[in-house]
């Protein structure tokens, strides 16, 4: 599965791969297969990265196109 909206979500944040591998403290390869689909994201970086876009995990995930999220 192919996650444009990772790569929609950190553009919008002017931050390159590197800086979001960083937050995850991952690696910036590793990272860019999360975007390009060809490595599964984990759980814990999905999460990071919700809470750090303030967007819900279905909103990265496809699944809604609701950005916002109801606390």
């Amino acid at each position: 599965m192919y996650f444009q909206r990772l790569r929609d979500l950190r553009e919008d944040k002017d931050m390159n791969q590197t800086q979001i591998a960083e937050l995850l403290k991952t690696k910036q390869t590793v990272y860019s297969r999360y975007e390009r689909g060809f490595q599964t994201i984990p759980v814990e970086h999905l999460i990071t990265l919700a809470d750090f876009y303030k967007v819900s995990t279905d909103y990265i995930l496809g699944r809604t196109n609701v950005k916002e999220v109801n606390k």
